[in-house]
Protein backbone atom coordinates (compact mmCIF):
# COMPACT_ATOMS: atom_id res chain seq x y z
CA UNK A 1 0.00 0.00 0.00
CA UNK A 2 2.58 2.87 0.93
CA UNK A 3 4.89 1.74 -2.16
CA UNK A 4 1.43 2.86 -4.59
CA UNK A 5 1.45 5.76 -2.60
CA UNK A 6 5.10 6.43 -2.94
CA UNK A 7 4.44 5.99 -6.80
CA UNK A 8 1.42 7.94 -7.02
CA UNK A 9 3.42 11.01 -5.54
CA UNK A 10 6.13 10.39 -7.57
CA UNK A 11 3.95 10.76 -10.69
CA UNK A 12 2.68 14.54 -9.36
CA UNK A 13 5.76 15.65 -8.81
CA UNK A 14 7.54 14.14 -12.56
CA UNK A 15 4.23 15.71 -13.64
CA UNK A 16 4.51 19.16 -11.96
CA UNK A 17 8.31 19.26 -12.98
CA UNK A 18 7.61 18.38 -16.41
CA UNK A 19 5.35 21.41 -17.09
CA UNK A 20 7.33 23.41 -15.34
CA UNK A 21 9.98 22.14 -17.44
CA UNK A 22 8.52 23.16 -20.31
CA UNK A 23 7.57 26.79 -19.21
CA UNK A 24 10.96 27.51 -18.15
CA UNK A 25 11.62 26.62 -21.47
CA UNK A 26 9.34 28.78 -22.80
CA UNK A 27 11.16 31.87 -21.00
CA UNK A 28 8.82 31.87 -17.75
CA UNK A 29 10.74 32.63 -14.93
CA UNK A 30 9.22 30.87 -11.81
CA UNK A 31 10.71 30.52 -7.92
CA UNK A 32 10.34 29.04 -4.51
CA UNK A 33 7.84 25.98 -3.77
CA UNK A 34 6.43 24.83 -6.92
CA UNK A 35 3.45 23.08 -4.48
CA UNK A 36 2.73 25.61 -1.93
CA UNK A 37 -0.47 27.65 -1.30
CA UNK A 38 0.59 31.05 -2.21
CA UNK A 39 1.56 32.55 -5.68
CA UNK A 40 3.53 35.77 -5.79
CA UNK A 41 3.57 37.63 -9.26
CA UNK A 42 5.71 40.43 -10.03
CA UNK A 43 5.64 41.97 -13.51
CA UNK A 44 7.75 45.43 -12.72
CA UNK A 45 11.29 44.84 -12.38
CA UNK A 46 14.29 46.58 -11.21
CA UNK A 47 17.38 46.71 -13.55
CA UNK A 48 19.19 44.60 -11.07
CA UNK A 49 16.58 41.77 -11.18
CA UNK A 50 16.58 42.04 -15.39
CA UNK A 51 17.77 38.60 -16.33
CA UNK A 52 19.23 37.38 -12.85
CA UNK A 53 17.29 35.88 -10.20
CA UNK A 54 13.48 36.04 -10.28
CA UNK A 55 12.79 39.33 -8.97
CA UNK A 56 11.82 38.65 -5.29
CA UNK A 57 15.54 38.32 -4.04
CA UNK A 58 15.83 42.33 -2.84
CA UNK A 59 14.10 44.10 0.11
CA UNK A 60 10.40 43.43 -1.40
CA UNK A 61 11.08 39.81 -0.99
CA UNK A 62 12.12 39.52 2.33
CA UNK A 63 9.25 41.77 3.32
CA UNK A 64 6.35 39.54 1.82
CA UNK A 65 8.52 36.75 2.84
CA UNK A 66 8.09 37.81 6.80
CA UNK A 67 4.21 38.78 6.31
CA UNK A 68 3.51 35.75 4.67
CA UNK A 69 5.68 34.24 8.07
CA UNK A 70 3.23 36.50 10.56
CA UNK A 71 0.59 35.84 8.82
CA UNK A 72 1.14 31.95 9.93
CA UNK A 73 2.19 30.22 6.61
CA UNK A 74 5.55 28.02 6.41
CA UNK A 75 8.93 29.57 6.09
CA UNK A 76 8.67 27.59 2.21
CA UNK A 77 5.34 27.51 1.36
CA UNK A 78 5.00 30.31 -1.56
CA UNK A 79 6.06 30.45 -5.04
CA UNK A 80 7.25 33.24 -7.05
CA UNK A 81 6.30 33.96 -10.87
CA UNK A 82 7.53 36.71 -13.11
CA UNK A 83 4.89 37.76 -15.29
CA UNK A 84 7.79 39.33 -17.83
CA UNK A 85 10.39 37.80 -19.81
CA UNK A 86 13.87 38.04 -20.01
CA UNK A 87 14.17 40.86 -21.80
CA UNK A 88 11.45 42.99 -19.41
CA UNK A 89 8.27 42.18 -21.95
CA UNK A 90 5.27 40.77 -20.38
CA UNK A 91 4.63 37.28 -21.05
CA UNK A 92 1.67 36.32 -23.73
CA UNK A 93 -1.69 36.12 -21.55
CA UNK A 94 -1.76 32.21 -22.24
CA UNK A 95 1.62 31.68 -20.85
CA UNK A 96 0.71 33.32 -17.47
CA UNK A 97 -2.28 31.43 -17.62
CA UNK A 98 -0.55 27.99 -17.71
CA UNK A 99 2.04 29.08 -15.70
CA UNK A 100 -0.63 29.51 -12.61
CA UNK A 101 -2.33 26.55 -13.77
CA UNK A 102 0.59 24.51 -13.18
CA UNK A 103 1.68 25.89 -9.93
CA UNK A 104 -1.91 25.69 -9.06
CA UNK A 105 -2.18 28.02 -5.33
CA UNK A 106 -4.43 28.71 -3.23
CA UNK A 107 -3.94 32.19 -3.17
CA UNK A 108 -2.34 34.58 -6.19
CA UNK A 109 -0.67 37.76 -4.41
CA UNK A 110 0.06 40.19 -7.62
CA UNK A 111 2.26 42.47 -6.21
CA UNK A 112 2.37 45.06 -8.60
CA UNK A 113 -0.07 46.78 -11.35
CA UNK A 114 2.00 44.94 -14.03
CA UNK A 115 1.33 41.47 -12.52
CA UNK A 116 -2.32 42.71 -12.25
CA UNK A 117 -2.47 43.56 -15.60
CA UNK A 118 -0.82 40.07 -16.42
CA UNK A 119 -3.52 38.01 -14.58
CA UNK A 120 -6.43 40.31 -16.52
CA UNK A 121 -5.31 39.74 -19.22
CA UNK A 122 -4.87 35.84 -18.62
CA UNK A 123 -7.69 35.16 -16.71
CA UNK A 124 -10.23 38.16 -19.01
CA UNK A 125 -13.38 35.85 -19.43
CA UNK A 126 -13.47 34.84 -15.92
CA UNK A 127 -13.32 38.14 -14.88
CA UNK A 128 -16.23 39.03 -16.61
CA UNK A 129 -18.36 37.28 -14.83
CA UNK A 130 -17.67 38.43 -11.26
CA UNK A 131 -20.72 40.48 -10.11
CA UNK A 132 -18.46 42.70 -8.25
CA UNK A 133 -17.32 45.01 -10.01
CA UNK A 134 -13.96 45.76 -7.43
CA UNK A 135 -13.01 41.99 -7.79
CA UNK A 136 -13.90 42.22 -11.41
CA UNK A 137 -11.37 44.62 -12.01
CA UNK A 138 -8.81 43.36 -9.10
CA UNK A 139 -8.61 46.78 -7.55
CA UNK A 140 -5.79 46.99 -5.20
CA UNK A 141 -6.77 45.94 -2.06
CA UNK A 142 -9.80 43.41 -2.79
CA UNK A 143 -9.78 39.84 -3.03
CA UNK A 144 -11.20 38.05 -5.96
CA UNK A 145 -12.23 34.33 -6.08
CA UNK A 146 -10.98 33.08 -9.52
CA UNK A 147 -11.06 30.15 -10.99
CA UNK A 148 -10.98 28.90 -7.11
CA UNK A 149 -8.26 30.65 -6.42
CA UNK A 150 -8.06 33.90 -3.86
CA UNK A 151 -6.05 36.85 -6.12
CA UNK A 152 -5.10 39.92 -4.54
CA UNK A 153 -3.34 42.56 -6.24
CA UNK A 154 -1.45 44.22 -3.84
CA UNK A 155 -1.15 47.55 -6.27
CA UNK A 156 2.72 48.16 -5.45
CA UNK A 157 4.04 46.74 -2.84
CA UNK A 158 8.07 47.22 -3.35
CA UNK A 159 7.47 51.28 -4.33
CA UNK A 160 5.17 51.14 -0.75
CA UNK A 161 8.41 49.93 1.32
CA UNK A 162 9.54 53.47 1.14
CA UNK A 163 6.44 55.34 3.18
CA UNK A 164 5.70 53.62 6.54
CA UNK A 165 1.91 54.47 5.87
CA UNK A 166 1.82 52.87 2.46
CA UNK A 167 3.52 49.75 4.36
CA UNK A 168 0.85 49.70 6.81
CA UNK A 169 -1.72 49.90 3.64
CA UNK A 170 0.12 46.63 2.15
CA UNK A 171 -0.26 44.92 5.66
CA UNK A 172 -3.82 45.34 6.08
CA UNK A 173 -4.14 44.00 2.71
CA UNK A 174 -1.93 40.57 3.36
CA UNK A 175 -4.18 40.41 6.42
CA UNK A 176 -7.26 39.26 4.29
CA UNK A 177 -5.41 36.34 2.75
CA UNK A 178 -4.36 34.31 5.78
CA UNK A 179 -3.36 30.71 5.77
CA UNK A 180 -6.79 28.51 4.59
CA UNK A 181 -5.55 25.20 6.49
CA UNK A 182 -4.14 25.51 9.97
CA UNK A 183 -1.85 27.87 10.82
CA UNK A 184 2.43 26.83 11.44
Amino acid sequence: MASERDARRRAYVDKAATELEGLAARGVRMGGNAFSAVLLAKGELSDAEKGGEPGFGGEDGTALRASLARLGYAPEDWATLLTVGDDGAPLEPALVREAVCALDPATLVCCDEAAADAVREAYADDLAVIERFEEALLAPGVVARVCGMRVLNLGGFAAALADSHDKQVMWARLKQIPPLGEPF
